[in-house]
C-alpha cells in the first residue's frame, strides 16, 4: 500500500476526547500561529463520554473541577450524566473552532523522533482498511487516554460457556439492550458497577451487585448548592471560580486527612453508609473496606442513588467469590447460587501505555518502563513529547489543564530562544525508581510495571497535589536542571542574486 503525502505541523495532538480538545483550545490561546491537527482513532469525538454507552454512564468527579477551566460549567447538575459531558465537549470543540483539525479514523501506532531534523514522523492507520498514513511534527501530544478502548478486562471465569444467559462488559454495551423483567448480576465495585446497579434496578426485575470486596463509597448531592446560589448573584465565569476553588481545597483536605488519620476517615465514611442504610444492614460485610481510604479511588453516588436501590429492594449486595457459571446463574464459593438471566462484567479496564504508540528516538526503541516521568507528563530521553495523564484523586481535567499550561509555555520558551528540542535527562544516579501511581485498585496494580516510573525527588516525582503543580507548572522556571534545551534554529541561508 502506498503511503499518503507526508503533512507537517508544529504540534500534532493524539485523542479528540476530554484532553485532546483541551490541548488545541490551550495551544489556539497561548501559542497562536502554531499549526497543529487531532489524530482521532474512532469515528466521533469525545473519547471516553462518547465511547461508554451503559446505562445511568456519568463521571465520578464534579463538574466544576471536571471542566475546563476556561469554560464554566453551567449546568444545575454537578454530577454529570455521560450525555450531558458529551455535549459540554463537543460545544466546547465547536465554540473554538477545533473540529476543522480533528481527522478521524486515524489510529497512530508509531513515532519516530529525528534529532538532525527536530521533528517526529509519526505513522497511522486510516479507517477500517488501516490505509497508512503518515505526519510530520516539531511537537507531539499525547491526549488519548490510558485504557484500551477496543476491549475492557474480565477475568477468566469458570464455567461462562455453560451459562443460558446473556454476558456483557459495560464497555461494549450493546445499543437497544432491554433489561425489563431480567434478573441482572452485575460483577464489579467500581465506580461502574456502582453507576450500573442503581440504573439498572429502575426496570430490571432484580439487580445483585457482586463483589469480591468492598469499596468505600460516598454519597453527595448531584447539584452543588453553593454553585446555585453563586450563579444567581455573580457572573458565570466567577461563580463558576468560586465553586472549583471551593471543591478543590476540600477535595485536598479530604485526601491529607485520610492519608493523616486513614482509621478517622475509614469511620467517617463507614459511619454515613451505616447512617444511610439504616440499623441491621450488613455495613461491615458490604462497606467496609480491608485498606485504608484513597488507596483505591472512593466511589462516588449521586444523592445516595445506590443506597436507596438497596433500601427499596429492587437491588441487593452480595459479597462473595465466584466458584463457577452455571446455566442458570453464577456459584459462588460459599455454595450459594445467584440466579440470572442478565451477567454484567463490570470488572474493570485494560491500561495501555502511552496510547498503544511505539516509539523510537535517533533509531532506538524506546521501552516506556524503562524511562523516569518528568512532573507527570514528559519521559526521560525522549525530546518534544508530553503526555496528559489525571489526577488519581481528583478530576482529570485539573491536571490536563496544567499540562497543556505547561507546554504551551515550553513552545513559547523554545521559539523565543531559538531551540528546537527540549529533553528531559536524568542526571542523578542516586534518583531512586519508585511505581508510576500508588495505587492498589487491580487495573493498576495489573499494568504498572509497564509504565515509566516516578523518582524519588522532584521534578521526578508525580505529587497528586493540585496546589503544587499549579505552582511548579504554571509558574515555575523551566529551566530546572532536568530539562535540557538543544538543537538550535539553524540560520537560513542568505539567498543568491
Amino acid at each position: 500500500m502506498s503511503m499518503q503525502q507526508e503533512q507537517h505541523v508544529d504540534v500534532l495532538i493524539v485523542g479528540a476526547g476530554l484532553s485532546g480538545i483541551g490541548a488545541a483550545c490551550h495551544l489556539q490561546a497561548k501559542c497562536p500561529g502554531r499549526s497543529y491537527a487531532i489524530l482521532e482513532g474512532r469515528e466521533r469525538s469525545g473519547g471516553t463520554w462518547d465511547l461508554f454507552r451503559y446505562p445511568g454512564v456519568r463521571s465520578d468527579s464534579e463538574m466544576y473541577t471536571l471542566g475546563y477551566r476556561f469554560r464554566p460549567w453551567t449546568q444545575p447538575q454537578s454530577i454529570a450524566d455521560g450525555p450531558a459531558i458529551l455535549n459540554y465537549l463537543r460545544d466546547t470543540a465547536a465554540q473554538h473552532g477545533i473540529e476543522r483539525h480533528i481527522r478521524f479514523n486515524h489510529r497512530v501506532v508509531r513515532a519516530a523522533w529525528s534529532t538532525p531534523d527536530a521533528c517526529w514522523t509519526v505513522d497511522a492507520e486510516l479507517g477500517p482498511e488501516r490505509l497508512p498514513v503518515r505526519l510530520r511534527c516539531n511537537f507531539l501530544f499525547l491526549c488519548s487516554g490510558y485504557f484500551r478502548y477496543d476491549a475492557g478486562y474480565t477475568p477468566a471465569f469458570k464455567g461462562t460457556a455453560d451459562f443460558g444467559g446473556r454476558i456483557v462488559h459495560p464497555q461494549q454495551w450493546p445499543e437497544g439492550l432491554d433489561v425489563s423483567g431480567q434478573r441482572v448480576v452485575v460483577i464489579g465495585s467500581g465506580a461502574t458497577a456502582m453507576t450500573l446497579a442503581p440504573a439498572l434496578a429502575a426496570s430490571a426485575a432484580h439487580v445483585t451487585l457482586l463483589q469480591r470486596s468492598p469499596t468505600y463509597v460516598v454519597a453527595r448531592p448531584a447539584k452543588d448548592g453553593l454553585a446555585g446560589a453563586l450563579r444567581r448573584v455573580l457572573p458565570a465565569r466567577l461563580a463558576y471560580g468560586i465553586t472549583r476553588w471551593k471543591n478543590v481545597l476540600l477535595g485536598m483536605f479530604f485526601f491529607k486527612l485520610a492519608r493523616r488519620r486513614p482509621e478517622r476517615v475509614k469511620r467517617l465514611i463507614v459511619g454515613g453508609v451505616r447512617h444511610a442504610m439504616g440499623p441491621g444492614y450488613d455495613v461491615a460485610t458490604h462497606f467496609t473496606p480491608r485498606y485504608n481510604p484513597w488507596d483505591q479511588r472512593v466511589c462516588l453516588v449521586p444523592d445516595g442513588d445506590l443506597f436507596a436501590a438497596l433500601k427499596s429492594g429492587r437491588a441487593s449486595m452480595v459479597t462473595d467469590h465466584i466458584d463457577t457459571f452455571t446455566p442458570g446463574g453464577i456459584r459462588l464459593q460459599s455454595g450459594r447460587e445467584l440466579q440470572a438471566d442478565l451477567v454484567v462484567t463490570a470488572t474493570g479496564l485494560e491500561l495501555e501505555v502511552l496510547g498503544g504508540v511505539q516509539l523510537e528516538v535517533d533509531g532506538r526503541r524506546v521501552d516506556p518502563a524503562a524511562t523516569f516521568n518528568y512532573k507527570g507528563m514528559m519521559f526521560s530521553d525522549v525530546p518534544n513529547l508530553a503526555s496528559t495523564f489525571g489526577y488519581t484523586n481528583a478530576s482529570w481535567t485539573l491536571k490536563s489543564d496544567l499540562t497543556c499550561t505547561y507546554v504551551c509555555r515550553l513552545l513559547d520558551h523554545m521559539r523565543k530562544h531559538g531551540w528546537r528540542q527540549c529533553t528531559p535527562r536524568n542526571d542523578d544516579p542516586a534518583l531512586a525508581p519508585q511505581p508510576w501511581l500508588d495505587f492498589s485498585s487491580g487495573y493498576v496494580t495489573r499494568a504498572v510495571g509497564r509504565f515509566p516510573k516516578q523518582g524519588s525527588r522532584t521534578p521526578w516525582r508525580v505529587h497528586q497535589n493540585y496546589a503544587r503543580d499549579l505552582l511548579s507548572l504554571r509558574f515555575g522556571a523551566l529551566e530546572d536542571g532536568a530539562m535540557k534545551f538543544s538543537n538550535p534554529v539553524r540560520p537560513s541561508k542568505p539567498s543568491k542574486v
